[in-house]
């Protein structure tokens, strides 16, 4: 029966894709090397181990939306969910390497996104749980099917500079916000009634109005 390990050796951005995509990819081992593994459907669990890395205190205060005041980090910074991801695995004796493909967001809704935003450089520790299934020749020559135990694992530091990278080439210069529809119709209206041109201008001139009101509120 085959007994699988898995190892993260390396990460890239996909350059030309629908929309930002990652790319781990992995080495599978069979411990029992002289095996004839037709193929494998397997499923990945992606993990951020946030606890696992330091912060930098501009990177803290981009964190405050996710995990609160630092103060407090010892009980709100935890590790959390990131994605799911699946691959198949083409026949192979031995070991073999396939491509793990991880969609990714810029919408800052999502939590995964404000992490990765809010980190200047470094590493982000990851681990990575599998399952999945495994169709295997047995000794007689029969097609013998097994599950991927629900210990195999494996961690990998990932630069966070691959991710601004990405996000960079897919989204220059921009970011992603998304609303709710009450909100979006407010400004929609405030912008037509103020003959303002661009999103980015209706946004430049609330924020200046905001400003103004504090240094009236303040002299």
């Amino acid at each position: 029966m085959p007994n699988l390990s898995f190892q993260v050796e390396s990460a890239q951005a996909v350059t030309f894709a629908a929309a930002p995509l990652l790319e781990f990819k992995l080495r599978v081992i069979n411990a029992v090397p002289e095996e004839s593994i037709y193929t494998a459907a397997l499923r990945c669990q992606i993990q951020i181990e946030a606890t696992k890395r330091r912060y930098s205190s501009p990177e803290q205060e981009r964190l405050l939306d996710l995990f609160g005041e630092p103060e407090r980090w010892s009980q709100t910074l935890r590790s959390q969910l990131w994605t799911f991801s699946s691959a198949v695995i083409s026949p192979f004796t031995g070991s073999t390497s396939v491509n793990l493909p991880v969609p990714c967001t810029y919408d800052f809704n999502v939590a995964a996104a404000k992490y990765f935003y809010a980190l200047e450089e470094g590493e982000v520790p990851l681990t990575l749980l599998f399952s999945g299934t495994v169709f295997y020749e047995a000794e007689d020559g029969a097609l013998q099917v097994a599950q991927i135990p629900w210990d195999r694992e494996a961690t990998y530091r990932f630069p966070v500079a691959i991710w601004k990278k990405m996000m960079d080439h897919y989204y220059p210069n921009s970011a992603w916000l998304a609303v709710h529809k009450d909100v979006f119709d407010r400004l929609y209206h405030y912008k037509l009634q103020h003959g303002i041109p661009t999103w980015e201008q209706t946004l430049e001139s609330l924020l200046a109005a905001k400003e103004n009101k504090d240094m009236e509120d303040k002299a």
